[in-house]
């Protein structure tokens, strides 16, 4: 074809160059788009399979102890050798045997304040980074603000044991097992010092939420990005400071649990008050939160991962959230 030796041989204009950068540009950002949804949607699968995992490792403590692990534990018997509490661990440090990491737990100490304050326990916790508590989509820091009583920054878990529900009325149930002040619940199935069994879900392991997301950031009333969650500022491993449980404790700081108290992905316009249980030392009541769009992973007493949207009506929420409270939840 003539045209063509003679369009070879002259090359390309700039105005037919700058066509195909356009060209090549337009096809880029539609692209783009679709490159980022598959990223999420492996990221989101990836969190629904940490989640199944937990679940596994759950029932597998179950098997081989006779019960849960606590939501978060002081240090007392069977959680701890001293018997008048002092910080403990959370379930995260409970589930080490059942998810490879025997070993790890091995090492830890169950004394003198363990989860906060442990000299060798400190040395051993802060370098641990476990991906498998942490969701791959997160956007909060690997580490805490803090860390092991100042002694290194530890790994941020993006997931929360679900405790229970606030101290409110949810349709005809009242929930009476929780602290004042910031209201820490002991009506779910991971609660402080607990030591509940499949027998202790009388509203169907189906039907009972353990473990959700807390994976975003808190903005406040200024606008300034807060990294609160039910690990901050402490990390994974914190647990529960005094002997007892709710409502006979002097601090009802639960670290690695949360409270429903809040719709889902609640997380803009909050002020650092621990009565509200949003704050940075630590909120009971933080919102379960995500940055995958529209709700958060969760993971029920059967071990199936569900999704729950933001839309979520927070009495159903609570009644999820509650072990034993006898109400008949619609679909969710």
């Amino acid at each position: 074809m003539p045209w063509v030796r003679r369009a070879l041989k002259k090359g390309f204009t700039l105005i037919e160059l700058l066509v195909v950068i356009a060209i090549i540009a337009i096809l880029i950002g539609l692209l783009l788009p679709a490159v980022q949804k598959v990223r999420e949607a492996a990221a989101r699968m990836k969190c629904q399979n940490n989640l199944k995992q937990m679940g596994i490792a759950l029932h597998a403590h179950h098997d081989a102890v006779g019960r849960f692990p606590p939501g978060t534990a002081s240090l007392q018997a069977p959680f701890g050798n001293p018997p008048s509490g002092g910080w403990g661990f959370s379930w995260m440090v409970y589930l080490l045997p059942y998810i490879e990491q025997d070993n790890l737990y091995k090492q830890l100490s169950f004394t003198s304040s363990a989860g906060w304050d442990n000299a060798g326990n400190r040395t051993i916790v802060t370098p641990v980074r476990i991906a498998g508590y942490r969701c791959p989509s997160t956007v909060l820091p690997e580490v805490t603000s803090s860390g092991y009583n100042g002694g290194g920054q530890c790994m941020q878990s993006t997931y929360a044991a679900i405790a229970g529900a606030y101290a409110g009325t949810y349709g005809s149930y009242t929930e009476s097992r929780c602290n004042t002040g910031n209201g820490v619940s002991g009506g779910g199935v991971l609660t402080m010092n607990s030591q509940n069994t499949m027998g202790s879900i009388a509203d169907g392991t189906s039907n009972t939420l353990l473990v959700s997301e807390q994976g975003n950031y808190i903005t406040d009333t200024s606008g300034a990005k807060r990294q609160w969650n039910a690990a901050e500022p402490h990390g994974w491993q914190m647990g529960f400071g005094n002997a007892g449980v709710p409502p006979n404790s002097n601090d009802p700081r639960g670290f690695n649990t949360t409270t429903i108290r809040y719709l889902i992905n609640k997380t803009t316009g909050w002020t650092d008050d621990c009565n509200t249980g949003v704050c940075g030392n630590m909120g009971s009541n933080i919102p379960l939160s995500s940055t995958h769009t529209g709700g958060v992973n969760a993971l029920f007493g059967d071990g199936a991962v569900r999704f729950l949207s933001d839309s979520t009506n927070i009495n159903i929420l609570a009644y999820l959230a509650t072990r034993d409270d006898g109400q008949v939840i619609p679909g969710f």
